[in-house]
């Protein structure tokens, strides 16, 4: 586990987004070491189409964040109450909102 990442799939979606635009983050070199499994994807987009995280992106294909963003220098452990439960908040909404997607696959 990276300290700029915490464990954290949104952070570690940004990293994944910076991989395919050839861009610096704390994983960098680990993604690096995997080019051709991010290669069958195409792009983010296909990445994040795959697997079926869309609703942790917004329209544009960029990472909506659990917690305040900026560039990997804010901590990725929220480090008060409020931030924390918005932080829960947004993490259990998603997972639903990836559960529901998930299960809609199952009906057609």
């Amino acid at each position: 586990m990276r300290s700029a990442i915490g464990d954290r799939m949104d952070l570690t979606l940004e990293c994944i987004r910076r991989h395919y635009l050839g861009q610096p983050s704390p994983l960098a070199q680990v993604l690096g070491r995997y080019g051709d499994f991010f290669a069958a994807f195409r792009d983010f987009r296909g990445y994040v189409d795959f697997w079926l995280l869309q609703d942790m992106v917004n329209d544009d294909y960029f990472v909506s964040f659990f917690t305040p963003f900026e560039d990997f220098t804010t901590p990725a452990i929220p480090q008060d109450l409020s931030t924390y439960v918005e932080y829960r908040r947004l993490s259990i909404a998603f997972l639903e909102a990836r559960s529901a997607r998930i299960d809609a696959l199952h009906l057609s």
